[in-house]
């Protein structure tokens, strides 16, 4: 069974908090309905733009199957950093979960999609800031 590394936030996500408990339970509740094992989750720090945790969790890869998220919406907002999370994980054999999204980043097309996805969120983001 592959197992896998839980990967939470301190800080809003996608400018929404969730509590801790409930990104555990979601996460959790995923891995449970694939087969997939599930280790505790790393928590990031609140700092804004901080990914100390999530660089920590790709470094003891591949000592698990994998890294699951709570989102995808707490990857960094820079496309040149999400790119290289994606290539640090993917050329550790590994891949990346987003348990709320119900997404597999698993190879290079999987990250395409991912970044089409991202980039809508942020068009739509600073969309809602002009207009608001």
């Amino acid at each position: 069974m592959p197992v896998l590394t839980g990967y939470i936030a301190s800080r809003p996500i996608a400018e929404s908090r969730v509590p801790q408990h409930i990104q555990n339970l979601v996460i959790r509740e995923y891995c449970r309905q694939r087969g997939l094992g599930f280790n505790l989750s790393a928590t990031e720090y609140a700092i804004p733009h901080c990914y100390v945790m999530l660089e920590k969790l790709i470094g003891d890869l591949p000592a698990a199957d994998g890294i699951v998220a709570y989102s995808m919406f707490m990857l960094p907002s820079r496309a040149d950093r999400r790119r290289q999370i994606y290539d640090r994980i993917l050329g550790a054999g590994c891949s990346l979960h987003a348990a709320c999204e119900d997404l597999v980043l698993a190879s290079p097309e999987d990250a395409r999609r991912w970044e089409n996805i991202l980039m809508v969120q942020e068009a739509l983001q600073a969309g809602s800031r002009q207009t608001g």
